[in-house]
């Protein structure tokens, strides 16, 4: 049984994209900056050029931004359990994490809330941080772990649930729903193409598809990993 209401629960993943859609774009400064990076991020020999490198700027704050943020709520007894997905997705990231924090800032307004993603704690919830003090925004609550103890951080990883306590492991959302037998989100694209979806295809929707159903996997596998049960497909709804 989970030890948290569900409703309480915001289950949430983001798509990341570089900065700039190839590395002759960025700017002189940033490129030299990245370019020290890149040093520091392979031990290969002969070691990949910086603009070999340059697709992995998504998933640093510095060099990368949010395309997307889904997020989803539980809903309903177990027999009719719910879950309503929404999405915010566009070019602007200020935008889009502006209209995710009056979200945050409307629905943890009454009580303890909490956030749920699949290695959250290592990538989402600080990058989400990141960017929003590049744009000069405050943090909502729920992401400000400022002066916060361990046990009051509100935020849930279904990664780190699954590591029982081994600190090694690495698993992927794919590899942990198959293992539980959660149907795959997996179906179209990978972490690895939304850049080229991005950039070259200029294709979001199909973006913000696979990031929704991330979601939904992520919602899954938490209640598969407390005994609780599962959302019936029909059953998981799209907020427009």
């Amino acid at each position: 049984m989970s030890p948290y209401p569900l409703h309480t629960i915001l289950f949430l993943d983001i798509e990341t994209v570089s900065q700039y859609a190839t590395f002759p774009e960025v700017p002189e400064d940033w490129a030299s900056l990245w370019r020290r990076k890149a040093e520091n991020m392979v031990r290969d020999k002969p070691a990949p050029t910086p603009e070999e490198l340059y697709e992995r700027a998504a998933i640093y704050a510095e060099f990368g931004k949010i395309i997307c943020i889904s997020c989803g709520v539980l809903s309903g007894p177990p027999a009719d359990r719910k879950l309503l997905l929404k999405s915010f997705a566009g070019d602007d990231e200020k935008e889009l994490l502006l209209n995710f924090y009056d979200l945050l800032h409307r629905w943890g307004s009454e009580s303890q809330k909490y956030l749920c993603a699949h290695n959250g704690k290592d990538f989402d919830f600080p990058y989400l941080c990141r960017r929003m003090i590049i744009h000069g925004m405050k943090l909502p609550s729920v992401l400000n772990l400022s002066g916060k103890k361990p046990w009051e951080v509100p935020h849930i990883d279904t990664m780190e649930l699954w590591k029982f306590g081994e600190y090694k492991s690495f698993i992927s959302l794919n590899l942990l729903a198959h293992t539980l037998g959660i149907p795959t989100p997996k179906d179209d694209i990978d972490g690895s193409q939304v850049g080229e979806v991005y950039w070259s295809q200029r294709d979001l929707p199909r973006i913000v598809t696979y990031c929704q159903k991330d979601v939904a996997t992520v919602a899954q596998v938490y209640l598969r990993l407390h005994g609780e049960t599962l959302i019936r497909p029909e059953n998981i709804t799209i907020k427009p």
